[in-house]
């Protein structure tokens, strides 16, 4: 099997998923877009956003064939990206892509890896272990209240996300206390601390829940909602009961860790089955 090429923007997600292929006897080749120092572990290749490419130059040399996108990449300015020459010549199109949202914009990127002969896989598919399972992951259980809130926070991410707004939304007592846009989930949790007391739930009395799941609309080979150890205190923090994913749609980073975490502090986290 040919090693796979992993285009590594910020965050964990990159190198949660280059630990797990090799763990499975894959070999990893990182094209960094950012200065992590666990990409000194692997084979790798520094590039900018403009360097189209140096890109493609390094996987084809490493002999990569799938290729994964993954991390967190800031919009980028496109006025202020210095563009080689391959850039150059895609960079309309990605721009044109860019202005319809961003799920566009990752098609896009997607379709000139694939018009260069590479294939392009989603994190599940490099890394499957990391995908949520269905059911309560912990000691803790869900009330009957959350489940309410659950059903309710899955709708308004489904339906902000058809619109290409987000992947989160909170929902305490069938009221919506966030949802998620640019800003991204933690600090949409973060603006849950600044409501009323009686909007939201405390760490003694807890209520509320976070939910994570996929845009309709949205190439699953890129962008999947993630959560970490990280999401779980932030949650707590706030006084939210816990924390429900997609299952099969979404990643848990450290699934162990984050298990422990939550029981720790007496948070649920569940896995969801997509009821279509």
């Amino acid at each position: 099997m040919s090693p796979l090429g992993i285009i590594a923007g910020g965050g964990d997600l990159p190198k949660a998923i280059a630990e797990s292929a090799r763990e499975a006897g894959r070999e990893v080749f990182v094209v960094a877009l950012g200065a992590d120092a666990w990409i000194n572990a692997y084979p790798h290749e520094h590039a900018s956003l403009g360097e189209a490419g140096k890109v493609l130059k390094a996987l084809r040399s490493a002999h990569c064939e799938d290729v994964v996108l993954a991390g967190k990449l800031a919009r980028p300015k496109f006025s202020d990206i210095k563009l080689d020459a391959k850039a150059v010549l895609v960079a309309p199109r990605i721009i044109a892509a860019a202005r319809k949202g961003d799920d566009a914009l990752l098609r896009a990127v997607v379709e000139t890896f694939e018009r260069e002969g590479f294939r392009t896989v989603g994190a599940q598919d490099a890394a499957p272990g990391l995908l949520a399972e269905a059911g309560v992951m912990g000691r803790v259980k869900p009330s009957g209240d959350d489940e309410e809130d659950i059903a309710s926070a899955f709708r308004i991410v489904r339906t902000l996300g058809g619109l290409d707004v987000g992947q989160a939304a909170v929902v305490c007592e069938g009221l919506p206390l966030a949802v998620e846009a640019a800003e991204g989930t933690d600090a949409m949790i973060a603006r849950i601390a600044t409501l009323p007391a009686h909007f939201r739930g405390t760490e003694k009395h807890r209520k509320g829940v976070l939910v994570k799941a996929p845009k309709p609309i949205q190439d699953r080979k890129t962008d999947l909602p993630v959560i970490g150890v990280q999401t779980v205190k932030n949650a707590a923090v706030v006084g939210l009961s816990g924390i429900a994913v997609e299952a099969g749609g979404a990643l848990i980073l450290g699934k162990r860790a984050v298990i422990l975490e939550a029981d720790k502090l007496g948070l649920f986290v569940v896995g969801v089955p997509h009821a279509g």
